[in-house]
């Protein structure tokens, strides 16, 4: 495994953000790291790249614990914080050869411009890191993560502030990188890690809530039918459905109805097409979305 987390725990007074968690992450794979504000997921990021240390248990990367061999983790590991703090006064090609220096690369003009075109830098790689948009700034600090050829890539918030057209080059810059490396993404943006990310870890109050595969977490935690008629339909005999317990009509004769059997809800509104004479035009199961998922895990 490139990312080991075992037991980890991390206590701030009386408060333990990190909850003795445990969790893997394996080369090839982009695992969607979420939680809300404060559930111990930044710090869970910062004790893998050595900026925190950890009260108990370990983190591991390329098979070498964080605290015993700093130096030799950061080495394996790219890190894009959600800051992403730059030096707006140096060009971009100045400042990646800047950062090659630190770790001391071979051929750093060579890797530079390996890497520009690598994050899709190439436009702008003659510019002031101040002159660039959000997105291209993003690029230079996801350039920065890359230049000594990391095996783990950690990224936290890397599409925050971006527009739809840099998220969806941001995303494809990140799912390239995964084939071969080992990612580990955070996001508020749901969307994205549908996107991006086969697994999901999600982390609620310092508690790893949930480790699976997305297919799988999705699969039976649909809680609500969306029904769509040829004829409107009133809305009295839609709630009268006994497995229905909230009912929201929607244009075009389409209705959300929601309640704890899913598949009853269902029944009940076949049976009612067939007492009313009342045709369906689509029926198809809701409520199971990652961003429903997210809420019914880390809420009360």
């Amino acid at each position: 495994m490139s990312i080991e987390i075992k037991n980890l725990v991390k206590i701030y007074g009386e408060q333990k953000a990190v909850n003795d968690i445990s969790f893997s992450v394996k080369k090839g794979e982009i695992v969607g790291f979420l939680g809300p504000n404060g559930a111990g997921k930044s710090t869970t990021m910062k004790i893998l790249t050595g900026y925190l240390q950890s009260d108990g248990g370990s983190a591991i990367v390329c098979g070498m614990d964080t605290k015993d061999q700093p130096l030799e983790t950061k080495k394996k590991i790219g890190y894009l914080p959600e800051s992403n703090a730059l030096y707006y006064d140096m060009y971009v090609r100045e400042y990646l050869s800047f950062v090659g220096s630190i770790y001391k690369i071979p051929q750093v003009k060579k890797q530079v411009e390996e890497v520009i075109a690598k994050v899709g830098l190439t436009p702008e790689a003659d510019k002031k890191i101040g002159q660039l948009s959000k997105g291209y700034k993003q690029r230079v600090g996801l350039a920065a993560a890359l230049i000594h050829e990391p095996e783990v890539l950690i990224l936290d918030e890397p599409t925050s502030g971006l527009d739809p057209n840099q998220i969806v080059e941001i995303r494809e810059v990140i799912k390239q990188l995964g084939k071969d490396k080992t990612v580990l993404f955070s996001s508020h943006i749901m969307q994205e890690v549908q996107a991006i990310c086969d697994r999901v870890v999600i982390i609620n109050k310092g508690n790893i809530v949930a480790d699976e595969q997305l297919s799988k977490l999705q699969q039976g935690k649909s809680d609500a039918l969306i029904v769509s008629f040829k004829e409107s339909v009133d809305a009295l005999s839609i709630k009268s459905l006994k497995a229905v317990e909230n009912v929201q009509s929607l244009p075009n004769n389409q209705w959300i109805l929601t309640g704890k059997d899913v598949q009853s809800i269902r029944k009940q509104v076949m049976q009612l097409s067939l007492d009313k004479n009342l045709n369906i035009v689509s029926m198809q199961e809701g409520g199971n979305s990652l961003e429903d998922i997210f809420r019914e895990l880390t809420t009360n």
